[in-house]
């Protein structure tokens, strides 16, 4: 077993700490309510979807190799900013507050909303004309 690349460590970190900290403010400017759409996780996740299709479609097929590229933005800032957890719990007290209709189309949304964003960042890539 190798040590882990702390260079790679670090750039998870910082990535992970962009991630977190526009999350918190996220949360700060629009808390959750479970009988209203909680749009302040809806769009840190449909966001964080299409940055993680633009930064993997780049990162693999436009920008020359890196180590620490993909830990830094798409394990670190991506895996911070966006929270599945959240959208788990956020669902679970809609339907604990009897708001089913809200829960599933949240939940519909979501999935359905997020996958749109990335086919739309990857598409926006590979648009894009490689100049050499």
């Amino acid at each position: 077993m190798s040590a882990p690349d702390v260079r790679e460590l670090a750039a998870i970190f910082g990535g992970g700490v962009l991630g977190g900290l526009a999350r918190a403010v996220l949360e700060t400017v629009a808390p959750a309510d479970p009988t209203q759409w909680p749009w302040a996780t809806f769009g840190a996740n449909i966001v964080g979807a299409f940055l993680l299709g633009y930064f993997t479609t780049r990162l693999l097929e436009r920008l020359p190799v890196s180590s620490y590229r993909r830990p830094l933005l798409g394990t670190g800032l991506c895996g911070a900013l966006t929270t599945f957890s959240t959208m788990q719990v956020e669902v679970l007290r809609m339907f604990e507050h009897g708001r089913t209709g809200l829960a599933l189309g949240y939940l519909s949304a979501s999935v359905v909303v997020g996958l749109v964003a990335i086919h739309l960042a990857t598409a926006l890539v590979r648009r894009v004309r490689v100049h050499r």
